[in-house]
């Protein structure tokens, strides 16, 4: 399958169709069995409120298959992710929606790949804040 994306179509300063999500504890469960990472920062409350948090937090990894879950839904095709690069800035807790988006920054015609600037937000107490930021990633367009 190709990106459905095609190079001819876009330009610096495009964002991708933001993707929310509400964090679901039953969703940060699978992942950690899925990953194998079983924490118990990621799943007793007791034991984060221990160590400062109010109740369990997401997997860092989780909140970044969301982010990869809105190019891939962008791209068409989930081999047209070329690479991507992130950094982890904040916790996300239960029940908060994340945001995942992007934008392009650097178009290349001879490849047809795409570099972007990208991100994940939510807002917390009327408060932006970022859980991935300084991030980016290449992408193959069609």
């Amino acid at each position: 399958m190709a990106a459905a994306v095609r190079f001819d179509d876009v330009q610096v300063g495009d964002r991708v169709p933001a993707l929310a999500k509400v964090v679901k504890r039953e969703e940060v469960k699978a992942y950690a069995d899925a990953s194998g990472d079983q924490n118990p920062l990621h799943q007793d409350d007791n034991f984060a409120r221990s160590v400062g948090f109010p109740g369990i937090i997401a997997h860092g990894m989780f909140t970044m298959a969301h982010l990869v879950t809105c190019l891939t839904d962008w791209l068409g095709d989930p081999a047209a992710l070329a690479s991507i690069d992130v950094q982890f800035r904040a916790v996300v807790y239960m029940d908060e929606e994340i945001v995942a988006n992007g934008e392009i920054t650097s178009l290349d015609p001879d490849t047809k790949r795409a570099r972007l600037n990208v991100w994940v937000e939510l807002d917390r107490a009327g408060q932006r804040t970022l859980p991935i930021k300084n991030s980016e990633a290449e992408v193959q367009l069609a």
